[in-house]
């Protein structure tokens, strides 16, 4: 649905084709993407007979690797797709006297480095070092060891680094771990791509000098904090203690109505065989951060009931009618209690990291399902972690 174009695009880097058969993600795709080519089915894509590109962005699909797929590994009929990709890869390069792509970028779920007890990812790292270096062998770690969530291998004339990026490090509200991994051809960037920023992302202003004394305990400090939710321009105001006073001109979300800090509970679709690590916690339900979105479970939230100390309320949010008599600098609103509704596929779209509405719609004006745009969403990636490996490999060129 065009996860890996808008990512490039806001780097810089120009989105030339796509290879896509799901007619609603290719609709999606093209209505934000006109100028890009939709080549259809990977399998009869010839890699000598497309226009040479820089880069090559790919994500096998990943239910045969997944912790609570089947386990069929590379040999499974989705995720074998893979090969098929390594395959164009290496026409393309061919035709190219070697010079078209310079860098590939996989990505997949943390069970690849379990299926198969590690071969697969034994089999992955092998097929991509051998577009460089034809009949290189990539050794696996002993039984006793594992592939770590971080790792690179150096060759002569190639390069490959992985990480296990979550999205909820990355500043959205899920909880999605998936492996990223980037192989340079001609040189030995990729570590420096996936490892060493130029430096941290944000305008860093600089501190004021060192004080004395120990910090304030926070029912102390009368500041308020910016919370930003997105974009330097999206900050809610909020003050540990009490409302914030609402301003007109307070600016981002919720400016002329005020937003509150509130608990969040969310309530993931399907808890059976979940460990903490493949998406579970025992219970199904975990404060403030989304479980992993996919095509299968279909999440839901506790939402809030408002209530003042005058009997107005607010459901979900939208706000209470603000009275004269109510003060809402004394925290005054409370929550009375809570009801669990599905997340809409507005929301599901931000903790990806995608624009509002980005699969509303497809290129000739007709509405998109919600049954299909919570596939698409879970089939997708987190924006944030791709725009900075992109990021990074456009800065590392330049």
């Amino acid at each position: 649905m065009g996860g890996f174009p808008l990512a490039a695009s806001r780097a810089g880097i120009i989105p030339v084709w796509a290879s896509e058969i799901v007619a609603d993600c290719i609709s999606i795709t093209k209505r934000h993407f006109p100028y890009m080519r939709h080549l259809g089915d990977i399998t009869e894509i010839n890699g000598a007979d497309i226009e040479p590109v820089d880069i090559i962005s790919f994500g096998s699909p990943c239910q045969d690797l997944s912790i609570s797929g089947h386990r069929a590994g590379l040999d499974g009929k989705k995720s074998g797709l893979f090969l098929q990709a390594i395959r164009v890869i290496k026409e393309m390069r061919i035709a190219t006297n070697g010079n078209r792509p310079t860098i590939i970028i996989w990505e997949n779920v943390p069970g690849a480095f379990s299926s198969h007890k590690g071969k697969d990812f034994q089999k992955v790292l092998q097929e991509i070092a051998c577009i460089a270096e034809k009949g290189i062998s990539i050794p696996r770690p002993s039984r006793k060891s594992k592939w770590l969530a971080a790792g690179a291998v150096l060759g002569d004339c190639f390069s490959m680094a992985w990480r296990c990026l979550d999205a909820q490090y990355w500043g959205l509200p899920q909880r999605r771990r998936r492996i990223f991994l980037v192989a340079s051809f001609g040189n030995q960037r990729a570590g420096e791509i996936l490892f060493k920023p130029e430096s941290l992302s944000g305008n860093i202003k600089e501190g004021k000098e060192a004080g004395k004394g120990t910090s304030k305990d926070v029912s102390e400090s009368p500041q308020q904090y910016a919370v930003n939710i997105g974009y330097s321009t999206d900050r809610i105001q909020m003050n540990p203690q009490s409302s914030v006073t609402l301003r007109a001109n307070g600016g981002g979300n919720g400016a002329n109505t005020g937003l509150y800090c509130l608990p969040t509970y969310c309530i993931v679709g399907n808890t059976i065989d979940r460990t903490h690590k493949s998406g579970g916690n025992g219970t199904g339900v975990i404060e403030e951060t989304s479980y992993t979105l996919n095509t299968v479970d279909r999440h839901a939230v506790a939402v809030p009931f408002i209530c003042s100390g005058f009997g107005n309320y607010e459901h979900g949010n939208i706000s209470k009618t603000i009275l004269s008599r109510d003060d809402i600098t004394s925290g005054d609103l409370i929550v009375s209690g809570y009801s669990v509704r599905r997340l809409m596929p507005i929301e599901c779209e931000r903790l990806q990291g995608f624009p509002d509405n980005w699969t509303e719609y497809g290129h000739d004006g007709k509405k998109i399902s919600d049954n299909q745009r919570y596939k698409a969403i879970g089939n997708s990636l987190a924006i944030p972690c791709v725009e900075f490996i992109l990021n990074q490999i456009k800065n590392k060129k330049e």
